[in-house]
């Protein structure tokens, strides 16, 4: 049996946004790793409710600034943190943070889940990408395959979270449900111009972002403004993806794809365009519908198949969740973490 004293000790260093996935993910796998007695260090730009989550998961957070180039205080304190916390691994969750965080005597890893300008991770000495597409990209770049990981991540299993249906809604009424920014890489553009060919049923964006007004007033011009519900972000998605008859992914740039993951997870078909990310989760057909990126037509005929064949929808979602269970529960994806932790080496 495994002792406290022999397990990895990671500082996982993250200074992105209030919300966005990577953040989430961040929050969830430093909690899991903290109920598996790792110790674990979490860093953080400063954020009530995010160390409020953090603290009540059992992972202490560290809070910094990470502030601009005249922030002289995160570098010095940062390095300071990871030198009294002994760790064996760092991890630098995107640009900002790998940025400030120092080399030291631990292994540096920086952590994308995106494209990103590999010019902010010169310091680190591996790559950690939560696609296998990522991953590719990253060795095309010029990485050593050796120090370049693929690490998905995992989603809440939602399998038995209560079904809630947002305000405006019956109980029990089918609607299709998006989620996500509400920012021109989703497409939810696409999505409500869609809705033409798709009689009758109602569509949930839950989200917020900049484009709210082009998006209700594109819903008014489409004639389809009375079916489109933008409720903003949603106090319980997993509620709401349990509930919904589709889950869209409509997006034109999407690296990964949450989304799809807590598809699968909630046992609901799952509709894609056919971006990065939902390309990969996907097999077209067998656990989920893709339709060419931009194309509204296309993605209203994938909705329609689900909507009219209870039976494709049935076994979509029941492989969905198969996909889920193999590779993107908890138990899998923490085992791969603990794995990458235990075993890297400089």
């Amino acid at each position: 049996m495994t002792t406290d004293t022999e397990l990895p000790r990671v500082a996982h260093v993250m200074a992105g946004a209030a919300a966005g996935g990577a953040e989430l993910f961040f929050e969830r796998l430093c909690m899991a790793q903290a109920a598996q007695r790792l110790p674990v260090l979490p860093v953080i730009r400063r954020n009530a409710e995010r160390a409020a989550r953090l603290r009540n998961g059992g992972a202490e957070p560290l809070q910094l600034p990470f502030g601009g180039r005249l922030d002289l205080r995160t570098g010095p304190r940062l390095r300071r943190a990871l030198q009294a916390f002994a760790p064996r691994v760092t991890v630098a969750w995107m640009n900002r943070a790998a940025q400030f965080t120092p080399k030291g005597d631990w292994v540096l890893a920086g952590r994308l889940g995106g494209y990103y300008d590999l010019a902010y991770y010169r310091r680190c000495t591996h790559l950690i990408g939560n696609t296998r597409g990522l991953k590719t990209w990253m060795i095309e770049q010029g990485w050593d395959e050796k120090r370049v990981h693929y690490l998905p991540n995992f989603a809440t299993d939602l399998a038995h979270t209560p079904a809630i249906w947002p305000a405006g809604l019956p109980e029990g009424a089918p609607f299709l449900l998006a989620l996500g920014r509400l920012h021109t890489n989703k497409a939810f553009d696409v999505l409500i111009r869609s809705l033409r060919h798709v009689p009758r049923i109602p569509l949930v964006i839950a989200g917020e972002g900049p484009e709210r007004a082009a998006l209700e007033e594109l819903a008014r011009r489409e004639g389809v403004h009375e079916r489109v519900l933008m409720p903003g972000w949603a106090v319980d998605p997993g509620g709401l993806i349990r509930a919904c008859a589709a889950l869209v992914c409509p997006s034109r740039h999407e690296p990964l794809g949450n989304v799809v993951i807590e598809g699968f997870s909630a046992a609901r078909p799952v509709v894609a365009a056919a971006s990065q990310g939902p390309t990969e989760l996907i097999e077209h057909g067998k656990n989920g519908l893709l339709a060419p990126v931009e194309d509204a037509t296309a993605l209203a005929t994938a909705l329609n198949e689900v909507l009219e064949n209870p039976t494709l929808a049935h076994n979509l979602a029941q492989a969905g969740r198969a996909t889920y269970d193999s590779t993107f529960a908890p138990a899998p994806v923490l085992r791969a973490w603990q794995d990458f932790l235990s075993t890297v080496e400089n």
